[in-house]
């Protein structure tokens, strides 16, 4: 992701650092390892999703950022990014600092989630772009929902939003509160 300059993830957590923040209890000293409960939701950019998604599924909204132990964030994560051609491009920065281990020690990366960006069929260098994130990690596809963007619900949610949530786990029923 961007520097720390630009708040990317990369730069704004060093591999095994921990927080000065003091973890559970008064003064207690630092937390050193990732919570195992829960999942978080990591923003690869600004505007990628993981606030709505942790409106609807519950989980922890980390941001964009790593989970800090310090917090007793969840180790498990996902990854969230739009399919635009920066969304794309943060979220391919993000899985490069995963692979050369600029992340928390404990941190696992279960899946990424791909919010559409725009109704309508992606181009196909998108698309492409797509299944070369897949032969990383699992990807899972949001579809634009026009109600989200009225802030409203959906009169009914997509199958999309029901295979990420039996995915994460979570017990969200793909409705915005």
């Amino acid at each position: 992701m961007g520097s720390a300059t630009t708040g990317g993830l990369a730069a704004r957590v060093p591999p095994g650092s921990t927080s000065a923040r003091p973890g559970p209890g008064p003064g207690g000293p630092p937390r050193r390892s990732l919570s195992e409960a829960g999942l978080g939701w990591i923003a690869a950019h600004g505007g990628a999703g993981a606030t709505t998604l942790s409106r609807i599924f519950g989980g922890t909204d980390l941001g964009c950022r790593w989970p800090d132990a310090a917090r007793a964030e969840p180790a498990t994560v996902m990854l969230v990014g739009r399919t635009d051609a920066e969304g794309m491009r943060a979220v391919s920065r993000a899985l490069n600092a995963l692979r050369e281990g600029r992340h928390p020690p404990g941190m696992r990366l279960v899946g990424l989630v791909l919010l559409a960006d725009a109704p309508g069929r992606l181009p196909p260098p998108l698309a492409r772009r797509i299944r070369v994130l897949r032969s990383v990690t699992p990807v899972h596809r949001v579809p634009w929902i026009p109600a989200w963007r009225l802030g409203q619900q959906p009169a009914r949610a997509p199958r999309a939003l029901e295979k990420l949530r039996v995915a994460t786990g979570l017990a969200g029923d793909g409705r915005t509160s």
